[in-house]
């Protein structure tokens, strides 16, 4: 507290987070912040949804930022960042190659490959499919989207991947299918303790990130008793869509 008086632009910053927000979601963010704030050391703990948890219930990290396995953070306030999907990815020789959407029963066909259980809205792929009666052929999994892509320019299967974490620049090699027909959104969402100090560089680093969380906003958010009236609290709210 008394370094927020003080010192009001220098400190830490602590995030847990896993590869795809590190590597997609985050870099143009973090890169703003720093310019803007030089004296604040940042450090980033990449990890499974678990481990990220873990980080911040332990006082490890000051900021979880996560998809998955939300129930892990009930004892943190959970604020929604903003929405996203998927996308298919293939190699132009592909028969999928030449179809501009592609339907779940269509997927079923091809073997698959995509985040491991417990990552990057993996139980959203699993949803669809037992939606539909179908199991996926899951051939290979990986925590990180460009080991996935690595894989489907080798031939071994379908990648099914966050569409942010396909580049038409660095991936033109690559045919990108939207899935959002087959797939409902995912919502990342930054948490805290309820007991953090927040210091007025974590609060512009919320809103860099999330734009309609600004300072009211959070502590609007931060005085509820839970994170269902905080969920309410955001229903009417649109996120952006990545």
């Amino acid at each position: 507290v008394a370094g927020e008086h003080t010192w009001p632009d220098k400190g830490s910053l602590y995030i847990a987070t896993t590869h795809t927000q590190a590597r997609y979601a985050l870099p143009g963010v973090i890169k703003g912040f720093i310019e803007r704030y030089p004296r604040v050391s940042l450090h980033m703990h990449q990890g499974s949804p678990t481990q990220i948890a873990e980080a911040v219930s332990k006082g490890n990290a000051d900021f979880a930022i996560a998809t998955e396995a939300l129930h892990l953070y009930d004892d943190l306030v959970m604020l929604p960042c903003y929405h996203w999907n998927r996308s298919i990815v293939v190699t132009p020789d592909h028969p999928l190659a030449a179809t501009s959407s592609v339907t779940i029963e269509a997927l079923a066909k091809y073997p698959l490959v995509t985040y491991t259980f417990g990552f990057t809205g993996r139980s959203e792929l699993d949803t669809a499919f037992n939606r539909a009666g179908l199991t996926p052929r899951i051939v290979f999994t990986a925590t990180d989207a460009d080991v996935i892509k690595t894989y489907v320019r080798l031939g071994l299967g379908v990648g099914v991947i966050a569409s942010m974490a396909v580049d038409p620049l660095a991936d033109p090699d690559l045919v990108r299918i939207d899935a959002h027909d087959i797939f409902s959104h995912s919502t990342t969402k930054i948490g805290f303790r309820r007991s953090t100090f927040l210091r007025s560089y974590m609060y512009d680093f919320i809103q860099r990130f999330a734009p309609h969380l600004t300072r009211d906003v959070v502590d609007t958010a931060v005085a509820l008793r839970s994170n269902e009236e905080i969920e309410a609290m955001f229903q009417d709210i649109k996120l952006p869509e990545k």
